[in-house]
């Protein structure tokens, strides 16, 4: 059993954060999922349609992460929310990355709510999870590169496993350690928010969605809410009944 918890000082901090989880047990992130091809070519045609806009001037989700960003000391355009950089990246390549069936599928998600999007290997997190502020000590190994390793920045917002930490300044960039692979069987994914800016209704339909599409292609899909009301939410380690 794995807990995963929004920590007091960021719920003080971010009274209207919203997390909402999807995990799936017994997926398979191998053969194509046609879901994940459909859904993709829509939030690529939302981009390119100016539906959905990187602009933090019309796009009220990527100026609330801005926002936030900077409440915790960093400074967002050095340092994007995930959403930020991804929207970024589909306005100016007119695609979205192809990674495998689950990544490309929650990044589609993302693109298409505007919301931040991540997920984590389950099988590969040691103990418990907490969303907390950095402190001296914790240490962060970069997606794509195994072995090396930053220090965080005290203050920052993070996702960490005991003193290892899991996604840097929120939602920027993810671990190596608990990236999906191919073998991944137990996955946790990530919508979420930062400021009340962003509905509620929007999360849900966006976790719907990307339950909907894991559904297909997993044996058992559950989702949890976590809020400064609900902070903590328990995750089984294998689907039961």
């Amino acid at each position: 059993m794995t807990a995963i918890t929004l920590t007091g000082p960021v719920a003080a901090a971010f009274p209207e954060a919203e997390i909402r989880l999807a995990v799936a047990y017994g997926l398979d992130n191998t053969a194509p999922w046609p879901e994940t091809d459909l859904v993709r070519a829509e939030a690529e045609a939302a981009v390119a349609a100016g539906t959905v806009s990187a602009d933090p001037a019309v796009n009220e989700s990527v100026a609330s992460w801005q926002e936030a960003y900077r409440a915790f000391g960093t400074n967002p355009k050095r340092s994007r929310a995930s959403v930020d950089a991804l929207l970024r990246r589909v306005t100016r390549s007119g695609v979205l990355p192809r990674i495998s069936p689950a990544v490309d599928a929650y990044n589609s998600v993302s693109v298409l709510s505007s919301l931040p999007a991540g997920a984590f290997d389950l099988d590969r997190v040691r103990g418990n999870i907490e969303i907390r502020p950095a402190v001296e000590g914790d240490r962060f190994e970069p997606l794509g590169e195994p072995g090396e390793w930053e220090d965080t920045r005290p203050g920052e917002v993070v996702y960490a496993d005991g003193d290892s930490v899991l996604t840097r300044h929120w939602n920027h960039r993810d671990c190596d350690r608990t990236m999906l692979r191919a073998d991944s069987r137990t996955a946790m994914f990530i919508l979420e928010r930062a400021s009340g800016k962003v509905p509620s209704e929007r999360l849900e339909a966006a976790v719907t969605r990307l339950a909907a599409i894991l559904a297909a292609h997993a044996d058992t899909v559950r989702t949890h809410t976590l809020s400064p009301g609900r902070p903590t939410a328990e995750l089984a380690s294998e689907a039961r009944g």
